[in-house]
């Protein structure tokens, strides 16, 4: 069942969209705005506001329906409202459904459905033992994939490192949290750990030499390129080959060795694209926008995680969705454009303190001499054109299958949640904390 179905209820006119965004034109008066009438609808008015978050590029409709809907359900009187409804659009207005994550999302919702007098006890009681049983597994996999973290024991052989093992778990529960995936939960989170030990090597510790050693070991992927790093190097060199051969023996027992062979080369183009990111920092160089952008879609990680996501899924993957993976598809494209351009909006400052490389906040007010407050705005949109070509990669005939799809989406989505208002990762004691409890630490009460 998997309870973020229950959610379905704010999304009454999401089938709307499948016939096109004209099917909005019988909301409109005689004069072409938006009927007033539908203020009286708090209900509809939400499902309006969720539905139009799936709008694409030149559906000025349902921006225009959107403006409304957050307008009318930012002034609601919540004394006219019941108390659920009142919740739901508070949360909604927030964290809109279509960039939430699904798990997260009924989490929150299926308290505020058992407010509603009408709910269905059954299905309320089936919804809340299927949350508990899935957070049961979840926790199992977190103690796993946690004494493999404290074995690399990170604070002693990497104390520069960001250590936070259950954020990273978190972030990746998030790309898939379906029983069927604690493979590909196990594999990503993983990569993903060690990808962050690897991005602070080369951000805030590894001298430029030992930056061109530790690139040139990973092209090689081979014990032997071990001899001549540093021993801290070391160390994470053998982690990541150790690991890799965990993978390709897992792989190997379902005859899908071939995918071992992409995971490595994405891995092997993230280190060279921090490795050029790191040349500019350390020769000074300031580049421009239009060198920094192609090269910091890459260094966001999200070409890389979206082809290891890939890596423990079952057959609904084949060689082609690999090659589609590792191509120039719209959709990465756009989950790596939302993760470097609220990375940039949310950590710019903290990142020129660690000493990081410009971000596009500083780049934008340099090249186009605009204020930090205009060039945020200018950002900000640059992530809801990304928002849109996600939404049409939706669209019929798909280039791979739906599944496939959503993980990519799901790594936008992760990144909305853990970067909206904050970098959450980074400092994670605020709202990711309050996250993470909901999700690994309560379970729903019966």
């Amino acid at each position: 069942m998997h309870t973020p179905f229950l959610i379905s209820s704010r999304l009454r006119l999401f089938p709307m969209l499948i016939g096109g965004t004209d099917v909005f034109n019988k909301f409109k008066d005689s004069e072409g705005n938006l009927r007033e009438s539908l203020i009286g609808d708090v209900g509809g008015l939400l499902s309006l506001y969720e539905a139009c978050r799936l709008r694409c590029h030149g559906d000025s409709i349902l921006e225009e329906a959107l403006s409304f809907a957050t307008t009318y359900l930012e002034s609601i009187n919540e004394n006219k409202v019941s108390t659920s409804l009142a919740k739901q659009v508070s949360h909604g207005l927030k964290q809109p459904l279509r960039k939430g994550l699904p798990r997260l999302e009924a989490r929150h919702y299926i308290p505020l459905y058992q407010e509603d007098p009408s709910h269905d006890e059954v299905l309320l009681a089936l919804a809340k033992l299927d949350f508990n049983l899935l957070q049961e597994q979840h926790r199992k996999e977190l103690g796993k994939i946690t004494r493999w973290w404290k074995a690399i024991d990170v604070s002693r052989n990497f104390p520069f490192a960001r250590d936070g093992i259950v954020e990273l778990f978190f972030w990746i529960s998030g790309v898939y949290f379906e029983p069927e995936f604690a493979l590909a939960r196990d594999i990503l989170t993983k990569v993903i750990a060690l990808t962050s030990i690897l991005d602070d090597i080369y951000d805030v510790y590894g001298t430029l030499e030992e930056l061109a050693l530790i690139t040139e070991a990973i092209q090689k992927w081979d014990v032997d390129a071990m001899d001549g790093l540093p021993e801290y190097m070391q160390a994470y060199y053998k982690e990541l080959l150790h690991l890799y051969e965990e993978i390709g023996n897992e792989l190997a027992i379902e005859g899908r060795s071939y995918r071992l062979i992409y995971a490595k080369e994405a891995m092997k183009k993230q280190a060279r694209a921090y490795y050029q990111e790191a040349k500019w920092f350390h020769t000074k160089y300031t580049p421009t926008l239009k060198e920094y952008m192609p090269l910091q879609l890459i260094t966001s990680g999200y070409g890389l995680l979206s082809t290891t996501s890939l890596v423990g899924m079952g057959d609904v993957v084949t060689k082609h969705t690999f090659e589609w993976a590792s191509g120039d598809c719209k959709i990465v494209k756009a989950a790596e454009t939302i993760c470097r351009l609220m990375d940039d909006i949310s950590s710019h400052h903290f990142e020129q303190k660690r000493g990081h490389l410009v971000s596009a906040v500083e780049l934008l007010m340099k090249e186009r001499s605009m204020s930090e407050l205009e060039v945020e705005k200018e950002i900000r949109k640059g992530v809801i054109d990304a928002w849109k070509d996600t939404n049409e990669e939706f669209l019929r005939p798909t280039a791979v299958p739906a599944p496939v799809l959503t993980r990519v989406l799901n790594f936008s989505r992760a990144m909305d949640v853990m970067y909206t208002n904050g970098d959450h990762y980074t400092h994670s004691g605020t709202k990711l904390k309050g996250s993470v409890t909901l999700l690994f630490v309560s379970p729903l009460p019966m």
